[in-house]
């Protein structure tokens, strides 16, 4: 039974990277003959990044069963960190591709600090209060970030906080020279774009390698056992807030290195884009695609980004038509019939009778 379990879950996994391998392959030769638009060839980095937040959310709220409404506060973490270093870096790393490397490390790292410092008290907490203090750290982070100067020059890195709003870029004491990062409520302007849709495949192959590797593990066991019944797992010696804090920094960690990915594709980039809105879509990824399930978050994260700018034929009733699709669509999934018929499709488990 275990053997069959392994295999079954292997066989999976590999259909997984296979179907984001083509579906890379695919649009890479679509964009390369200019068969997609601009407006779809500009949103390539973006689907990557939001399919990598669509699975990393499903880590915390699938697979360990806690909602969280603050993931866009992570992203927006690692993106400005990510855009501090890449920005940093590059006299040190004149390489593009090793330079946004290093800012993605430098943001999931910067990610998981934060998800660390706000796990430690917030994931004794359960349920609705859970979601009200993530929800909450969103919105701090966006506030801090809009509060927040930084600068670089020969000397290295300048920050301020701009608490009381008298203050400039020319407070930061540059050196002439010196390039501004971060502009308070300006956000990050001037940055140069590293980004590319072969950075965002590789996040995609790693956000899934990491996760799957997680939930197949023998931690990952425990943590679904927390998400199924916390009590009897507490009872055989489980330990909850450790494996919850793995799950949740692994989480926020992913989201990070999504977010300065994201960060280094604009310009241009205010904390405004990471409020309350952002993190209830990339819920609704999750929760379109299927608690726990990973492929059915890929599509859904990679569907619902597009969706909008192919519906830019309907003008000014085009979020309604959209609201409409998704209502149609959660009713569509939700039919015990579709149900039945999908589950035709899915690997049986053969039992081996024993001789009696």
């Amino acid at each position: 039974m275990k053997k069959l379990s392994i295999k079954q879950h292997t066989r999976t996994d590999f259909l997984t990277y296979l179907g984001v391998i083509i579906a890379f392959a695919v649009m890479s030769f679509l964009s390369s003959n200019g068969s997609l638009s601009r407006s779809l060839t500009g949103q390539l980095v973006p689907i990557c990044c939001y399919m990598s937040m669509a699975v990393s959310l499903n880590l915390t709220v699938g697979i360990l069963g806690e909602l969280s409404l603050g993931h866009a506060g992570f992203m927006s973490v690692g993106a400005f960190s990510g855009v501090v270093a890449a920005m940093s870096l590059q006299t040190v790393i004149p390489s593009a591709p090793l330079r946004l490397a290093a800012a993605m490390v430098i943001g999931a790292a910067a990610a998981a600090i934060a998800g660390i410092i706000v796990g430690t008290p917030v994931l004794r907490l359960r349920g609705d209060y859970l979601a009200i203090v993530t929800l909450a750290f969103g919105e701090i982070i966006k506030d801090l970030i809009n509060c927040l100067l930084v600068g670089y020059d020969a000397n290295g890195l300048h920050v301020a906080f701009n608490l009381t709003g008298s203050k400039t870029v020319a407070d930061l004491g540059m050196q002439e020279g010196g390039i501004a990062i971060i502009k308070g409520a300006q956000g990050a302007t001037g940055t140069t774009i590293i980004s590319s849709f072969t950075a965002g495949f590789l996040l995609v192959m790693v956000t899934l390698f990491v996760v799957l590797n997680l939930k197949h593990s023998r931690a990952g066991r425990a943590i679904m056992a927390l998400r199924d019944n916390a009590i009897a797992a507490e009872s055989v010696g489980i330990n909850l807030t450790k494996y919850k804090m793995m799950a949740f920094v692994t989480s926020a960690a992913l989201a990070g290195a999504a977010g300065a990915l994201y960060g280094l594709n604009f310009s241009s980039l205010q904390a405004t884009k990471f409020n309350f809105n952002t993190s209830i879509l990339i819920l609704v990824f999750v929760v379109l695609g299927g608690l726990g399930n990973l492929w059915g978050s890929l599509i859904a994260a990679a569907a619902l980004t597009v969706l909008p700018e192919l519906l830019r034929a309907f003008s000014d009733y085009r979020m309604l038509v959209y609201a409409i699709v998704l209502i149609l669509v959660m009713l569509a999934t939700n039919n015990p019939t579709l149900k039945t018929f999908f589950s035709r499709f899915k690997p049986r488990k053969h039992v081996r009778k024993e001789a009696v």
